[in-house]
Parts: C-alpha cells; structure tokens; sequence
C-alpha cells in the first residue's frame, strides 16, 4: 500500500491561521498529478507549531478530500508518548489508512526507550505504523535491531529512513527481509534508495513536482526493466537541483516559496522559521526553470 511517491504535505497558513481552502486545493492538485500518498502533518507540514485542534483538522481534511482513492499516512509522532498516542487514535478514527511517527526528539532514550515508545503506540491503535527515523533533528538513531524487534508487532510495517546512510537500506533489507517497507526521506538520494530495495519515499519535492516525482517512482521501481531504470535516471538528473535548493534554508520554508511561485499556497511559515531570503528565492527560481515548472 505504502510505495512510490508519497508527498510530506506543506500546511498553507494565511494569517497566521491554517489555511484550509488552499490545503484543500493542494490535496486535488496532488490526486491529479499522480502522487502515490498524502502525508499531512509531519515536519515538513510544520507540525511543531500546530496546535492540537489544527493538527487533527489537517489530518481530517486529508481523509474527507481524498475520498479513500490513495492512501493517507498521518504524522502522529511526538516526544511524548502519551500525545503520540492520542493523535494516532485520532488519525485512525479519522479514516487514515497509516501513521508516520517520529522518534522522540530532545528526550534522547536508549534502544529500549525507542522500543516501549512504538510498542505502547502500536498496543493502543491499530493503524499501520511507519517509523521515521531521522538523528538529524531527533539526534538519536534507531539501531537496525530496534527496528527488527519492532517489526515483530501486529502494527509496525516499515520505515521513513532520513539518516542518509545507503548502507541502512541493505542491513534493514538483510534483517527484516522485503516485506519491510522502506522510504526514504531524503529526496536527493531516492534512486539508489530504491535499487537497493527500497519502494519509494516521503517527499518534500512532492509539494511543487509531483507528477515527476510520480514518474520517477514509478520506473525506479521497475528495478528488472532497462529502459525504465534509464527513464528513471534522466528524471533523477532534472529532479537533482529541486531537491538541492529545496534545502538550502530549514524546510519548508524554501518549498512553501516554490508552492506560491506555482500559484499553489502562499509562502507564510510560523515563527520559530522564517520566510527564506532573497538568495535562496534566486536558486528556488532556477531550479523550477531547470524543470521547466516555471
């Protein structure tokens, strides 16, 4: 179910409030450029600084506009495993069809605390869970044993790996064997993600390319196909840029940027980030160029 492009979805905000008319607008826009899955409310969707209220409406707004005609993964992590919980239980009554959870950021537990977090999530809902695992902004790292442990329960079903490490994918894929499901969340490395055994990812530049992305997916994942394999190499090459500048400032700002030089939300992010600056507007611009978005 969980394979190919699935976007991290950005949270339009307009005055500082949850923009809900053009969230909406982004939901039919990614149902209509072939975008694998929707993933509300994760970082990329600025998570952090939604209020509980705003979370479990984008998640709601996701489900309803979608219509069940591909899947939602709701992000549902926190580093409180009591909150986590809740929002899960919430995403699951709300019709998501998985959730995307976080490993506990600033509380920094062992293997063991990892562990009795997602197994007490995983005992009090009955979603399809995806770990995220990204130690560049929880700074600690699941071990490839954790995560095998884990697999071992009725809910947990793979991984969003954004620790950027290759070798990850064999020793996950050696471990937990294929029906593990493995993402990547980092853009700019999901070709060689997929020909190692990975199915796809959770993309940021899903948000303002997401019928290339789309095709990208699609023929990186016809792993025994030649031609689909070459498809999905030059697709790589004008994909490459976006996904650099995509980085250049703290997401989302330089994508919520690149979504209103689309027409698609307008660039407003919350405080503790800010709107990104007139350089990094200036290689957003020419990467879109590049692509011929623009």
């Amino acid at each position: 179910m969980f394979k190919g492009s699935n976007v991290a979805l950005i949270t339009p905000f307009k005055e500082n409030k949850l923009d809900e008319e053009a969230f909406i607008k982004l939901i039919h826009f990614h149902m209509e450029n072939g975008t694998n899955g929707l993933v509300p409310a994760g970082t990329t969707g600025e998570s952090p600084t939604l209020s509980h209220e705003e979370h479990q409406k984008v998640i709601d707004l996701c489900v309803k506009e979608s219509g069940g005609k591909i899947p939602v993964i709701a992000g549902t992590g926190s580093n409180s495993t009591e909150e986590a919980i809740s929002l899960t239980k919430h995403a699951e009554k709300a019709g998501a069809n998985g959730a995307l959870i976080v490993t506990p950021y600033y509380n920094k537990p062992t293997q063991e605390g990892l562990y009795q977090h997602y197994k007490a999530i995983n005992d009090n809902s009955g979603l399809p869970i995806i770990i995220y695992n990204i130690p560049g902004r929880s700074v600690i790292d699941m071990s490839v044993d954790t995560m095998a442990k884990l697999f071992e329960l009725k809910n947990i079903v793979g991984v969003k790996d954004a620790t950027g490490n290759l070798d990850r994918v064999d020793q996950q894929l050696k471990k937990m064997g294929k029906d593990f499901i493995q993402l990547t969340g980092n853009d700019d490395n999901a070709l060689e993600f997929n020909k190692r055994g990975g199915v796809g990812a959770i993309s940021v530049t899903a948000n303002i390319a997401p019928k290339i992305c789309s095709q990208f997916q699609k023929f990186s994942n016809e792993k025994d196909n030649k031609e689909s394999q070459n498809e999905a190499i030059k697709l790589d090459k004008i994909l490459q840029p976006i996904h650099h500048s995509m980085f250049v400032e703290s997401n989302p700002s330089p994508v919520k940027y690149a979504a209103k030089l689309l027409g698609l939300c307008d660039d407003s992010v919350r405080l503790p980030l800010v709107k990104v600056t007139s350089n990094t507007q200036d290689i957003v611009k020419k990467a879109l160029v590049s692509a011929k978005l623009l």
